[in-house]
């Protein structure tokens, strides 16, 4: 077990976790020559194309150091904040993390707020500057930011580059020299934690676990204890590029179970494994439960998929933990479910890989944030969908949650950083500067402020410069309505919204502009009205494609021309009666982009 080290990587999006990462990989002989390409460890290809981590992977290395065989197990992170959740299970199956910060980039709010986690759960922190062959390296400032933030010496920090290899068998060799090796003891009952599970269509659910205590044997009676479910671990194993089998698995060392699970809802995330016949006396400590940011309604197209909607989310449940999905019924689409997700690219990520991975098209309403109404009966309602409101005469008041944000950027950027929070309802707490150039704000806004573009329009004002991070605090009141949306007096409720009094008048009007270019004509008006309560404070008119009845009389009296008008007036009259408006997808979509 001394020979044994548990590590990950933390940084900020493209400070070149995955590039070094290969590198590690290459230089402890784990791939060959042939095997490697760029980003090895990202197996899905929406990671390939968008150039970002959205799993984390783990992955087993042998290196030998002062004639001694070691073995490093390395956990690759994401560097998104969207995606902290999956960083949070790789620091509780380590002892160690690499804290890589890019030397043209300097430190961000993303490697500040994952280095708190590191630095909580007592993990030991190699830092490292990469990018150091960039033209644009500022080697000298980056560390002494490294030194301020987390009092090391200048010495202790690695000079590395992914690119070029430079520095990383320094690293490797700093790897078994500081991050030390996992404590537990290889005969006492066993005691193992789940860290990340996939679904496998021939074999069934896999699950990925590190070891604490305990030895795991091939073909043992195993129990988890959060599901209580008991298995035969049929076939255990180390990760390396491919899963290899192997007769025993002891304390200090990660690695996989497949015991023919076939129910998603089996494993969770965080369970603790034990032996039916010795168990271990309590669970690990697993991870915080996981806390939805945004909520939207994903929909089946066709009604009939709901059923293959719902196994489908499922499985991809079990490789992203961080999803949560509950059924809900809406008068516009039909059967679907209402999804948690940990912010807009989550959200994204998550249509994607349903489209892709399962072949489901899905129809993703506008995402809102959870609020809580307090009735004037006394009576409390947690709010996560616009249509459970009560009614205005019955309400006393509305909380809404509200985060602390952070900002780190240039000092150029200030002012108009400022003044897209302050826009956003944001109040600004601190503003300190950790270098003459670089401005860490602290502001107290929202949650559903930032829920849509904030992140995008950050970095467009401060070209990309900014970086971002968000924390919890706690609901507060305010006052917020209900924005409907009416198609010829009908309420579409996927397109209802809950937003602050101040803001509802421009937003209706814009939301009934842009479905006005969005609907497609029909053979009858369509009058689209954006409501509160029962005021109409907006209204817009698709109007109807008209057919030239009179084109076939030629000459004549005018009595014959009305005659043929009124007729084709009651038609359109009973046809808006019977006729009901589909709603394009870019439309829903569309209400997101608004400005």
């Amino acid at each position: 077990m001394k020979n044994i080290r548990n590590f990950c990587i933390i940084a900020h999006i493209d400070h070149g976790k995955s590039t070094l990462a290969d590198r590690l990989l290459e230089f402890t002989n784990t791939i060959t020559g042939k095997e490697i390409k760029e980003q090895t460890l990202d197996d899905m290809d929406l990671e390939r194309e968008r150039g970002i981590t959205i799993k984390s992977h783990a992955i087993q290395m042998n290196y030998e150091y002062e004639d001694e065989n070691y073995i490093l197990n390395l956990i690759d992170t994401p560097g998104h904040v969207d995606f902290s959740y999956e960083v949070s299970r790789s620091i509780s199956a380590c002892e160690g993390a690499l804290l890589i910060v890019d030397a043209a980039q300097g430190i961000e709010a993303q490697t500040i707020s994952v280095l708190y986690q590191a630095l909580d759960n007592n993990l030991e922190i190699i830092p490292v500057v990469n990018k150091i062959d960039l033209p644009s390296a500022m080697i000298h400032e980056v560390k002494e930011q490294i030194v301020d933030l987390i009092g090391c010496k200048e010495e202790d920090i690695i000079e590395a580059s992914g690119k070029t290899g430079y520095g990383v068998y320094e690293i490797l060799d700093a790897i078994v020299e500081r991050v030390p090796a996992p404590s537990g003891d290889p005969e006492a009952p066993l005691q193992a934690m789940i860290f990340d599970s996939v679904y496998n269509s021939y074999r069934g659910i896999i699950a990925y676990f590190r070891i604490f205590n305990g030895t795991l044997n091939k073909n043992d009676k195993v129990k988890f204890l959060a599901t209580k479910k008991e298995y035969i671990a049929e076939e255990v194993g180390i990760l390396k590029l491919e899963q290899k089998p192997t007769p025993n698995i002891s304390a200090g060392n990660v690695g996989y179970i497949i015991s023919g699970i076939k129910e998603a809802k089996e494993v969770k995330v965080g369970d603790t494994i034990t032996h039916i016949n010795r168990p271990c006396e309590k669970a690990i400590k697993g991870f915080e439960e996981v806390k939805p940011m945004v909520f939207a309604g994903i929909y089946p197209v066709v009604a009939e998929e709901f059923e293959e909607l719902r196994s489908s989310m499922e499985k991809l449940q079990l490789n992203d933990a961080s999803l949560t999905f509950q059924p809900e019924a809406s008068a516009a689409l039909g059967f679907g479910f209402r999804c948690g997700f940990l912010g807009m690219l989550h959200m994204e990520i998550v249509q994607e890989r349903l489209e892709r991975e399962f072949d489901m098209t899905v129809v993703t309403t506008v995402p809102n944030v959870s609020y809580i109404a307090y009735t004037t009966k006394g009576d409390i309602i947690t709010v996560n969908n616009p249509s459970d409101l009560p009614d205005q005469s019955k309400l006393e008041k509305i909380e809404e949650p509200y985060i602390k944000a952070q900002v780190i950027t240039k000092s150029d950027y200030i002012g108009s950083v400022l003044s897209l929070c302050i826009d956003k309802r944001g109040i600004i707490k601190n503003q300190v500067y950790l270098t003459t150039d670089r401005v860490e704000l602290t502001f107290e806004m929202p949650l559903a402020e930032i829920v849509f573009d904030f992140y995008d329009k950050l970095k467009t004002i401060s070209r990309g410069y900014a970086s971002f991070d968000y924390h919890p605090l706690e609901y507060r009141e305010s006052k917020l309505i209900k924005l409907d949306i009416l198609l010829n007096a009908e309420p579409v409720d996927a397109l209802s919204a809950l937003i602050h009094k101040d803001n509802a008048y421009s937003l209706g009007k814009k939301i009934c502009e842009k479905l006005r270019q969005l609907i497609p004509r029909q053979q009858f008006d369509i009058a689209i009205q954006a409501s509160i309560g029962a005021k109409i404070i907006a209204r817009e008119t698709v109007k109807a494609l008209r057919k030239d009845v009179t084109a076939k009389c030629y000459g004549g009296d005018i009595t014959r021309k009305r005659k043929l008008l009124e007729k084709q007036k009651k038609g359109k009259k009973r046809m808006k009666q019977v006729g009901n408006v589909e709603i394009p997808q870019s439309a829903f979509m569309a209400v997101l982009k608004l400005d």
